[in-house]
């Protein structure tokens, strides 16, 4: 993958710019720290960044490393990732980074979980279990399939093992108040 400078740098800064305060918006609802106020707030800027990809992949397809450079190709994953209100969107999306990834222009970690994602989102069963849900009693994994070949799957596209990833989870969550959530919304790259 190539790490020069994007060609796009403008579309980089704006990409950045709207994942940052989105992340700060999730980081703080896991947290249960917005009221309803910001937490409708919190929605329609989620739903506006879903606006803006999908303008972003219309005019440029995928905005991967070559495009925007990593960060912002990272920043566009993630409004991928919490485009949960347009499932059929989000599967689009997949279909663009896994040609992305193809090309090199891309990691394959992000296009497992937003697979992962549009999975669950669209009532399927999760494949590389990076989607998790934070319960008052604990972590849990969203629906997966043929479990006993996770970590084979997981290993295929550059993941950890599952034990070490509920690990980390919940190492950087034992201090949060418990509160309904997916922990994806919060930290998609811990699983």
């Amino acid at each position: 993958m190539m790490t020069a400078q994007p060609q796009q740098p403008d579309l980089a800064r704006e990409l950045i710019a709207r994942a940052q305060t989105s992340a700060t918006h999730r980081a703080q609802r896991v947290r249960n720290q917005l009221d309803a106020v910001q937490l409708g707030q919190s929605r329609h800027a989620d739903h506006a960044n879903t606006k803006v990809l999908r303008r972003i992949l219309a005019e440029h397809d995928w905005p991967g490393h070559r495009l925007v450079g990593p960060v912002a190709a990272r920043a566009a994953w993630s409004i991928a990732l919490h485009s949960d209100d347009e499932p059929d969107f989000q599967r689009a999306a997949t279909t663009l980074l896994q040609r992305a990834v193809h090309a090199g222009d891309a990691l394959i970690q992000h296009w497992a979980h937003l697979h992962d994602r549009a999975l669950i989102t669209s009532g399927h069963e999760q494949e590389y279990g990076t989607q998790l849900l934070l319960r008052a009693d604990g972590i849990e994994l969203c629906p997966l399939r043929a479990p006993e070949s996770l970590d084979e799957r997981r290993g295929s596209v550059g993941l950890p093992p599952i034990a070490v990833a509920l690990n980390t989870v919940r190492r950087r969550y034992t201090s949060v108040p418990h509160v309904e959530s997916t922990l994806a919304d919060a930290l998609p790259e811990a699983a």
